[in-house]
């Protein structure tokens, strides 16, 4: 691929943005490499877990200029299109059936913010900067706004939204957006440690688990009782529900444990 790199370790997957030249900005070749990864993933494989990061410095500064520049030209409905081709990427990734980390290195801005808002767990150098900066070129963080949201809340992006200010990876960590910030050289340690942490989950149960917070999240706890009793009663009577508990009852590891 042109601006991504995938290797596999076991049941790992490594996600690389390769474009740092520009920062790992995104362009349409990049947001068209990285949905096609993001919907080729499907719930039951061999890929367990995923990381997401960039080459360089930096993780990812949002836009790329040129991108940007033809855009200008573009008509109301050409950008709908590209929009919409922007919100596929994001909604892929926002349901990817397997966790997805995210390393943050250096910058994530625009939508590389919106990278981190999607991600499960983000671990980020504690001198990385993040911003949703769109409002300072007078456009809107529109496409990664119902996933930020979610993350961060109304309060939040009122003020960062509107200010476009950057801000640090402890502020990103304060509002939720950020999970855990160490210094740059516990990047790799930390995520590997999470990795094998992640790889003790069985591997039905994260992907149920991820679905199931998308379907009630916001809900009334009174609407959703149903929603939530045929969950747990379909994963208890599932083949890996069934090994899980025996496993835990006869004091044993369970079989995707290792």
């Amino acid at each position: 691929m042109a601006t991504i790199e995938i290797t596999h370790s076991g049941p790992v997957a490594r996600v690389v943005l390769t474009r740092p030249e520009v920062r790992n900005a995104f362009n349409d070749v990049l947001v068209a490499e990285l949905t096609a990864w993001a919907e080729s993933v499907q719930p039951g494989g061999s890929l367990r877990v995923a990381i997401l990061s960039g080459a360089g410095k930096v993780f990812c500064a949002g836009a790329d200029l040129t991108w940007m520049s033809r855009t200008i030209e573009f008509s109301e409905q050409e950008n709908v299109a590209d929009a919409r081709a922007a919100a596929r990427l994001f909604e892929a990734l926002n349901a990817l059936p397997v966790p997805l980390i995210g390393r943050i290195q250096g910058a994530a801005l625009g939508g590389g913010a919106g990278l981190a808002a999607v991600c499960d767990i983000v671990v980020a150098a504690d001198d990385a900067v993040f911003g949703f900066t769109e409002a300072k070129l007078g456009i809107l963080p529109a496409v990664i706004a119902p996933f930020t949201l979610a993350k961060i809340g109304q309060s939040a992006a009122r003020e960062l939204f509107l200010t476009a200010a950057r801000f640090s990876a402890a502020r990103a960590r304060d509002i939720g957006l950020v999970h855990r910030v160490v210094p740059a050289a516990d990047l790799d340690p930390t995520i590997d440690a999470l990795v094998a942490e992640l790889l003790t989950s069985a591997p039905g149960a994260m992907a149920g688990a991820k679905a199931l917070i998308a379907a009630i999240a916001g809900e009334d706890p009174g609407t959703v009782s149903d929603t939530t009793a045929r969950a747990i009663a379909r994963h208890r009577v599932s083949a890996e529900g069934q090994a899980g508990m025996r496993a835990f009852l006869e004091k044993r590891k369970a079989p995707w444990a290792g």
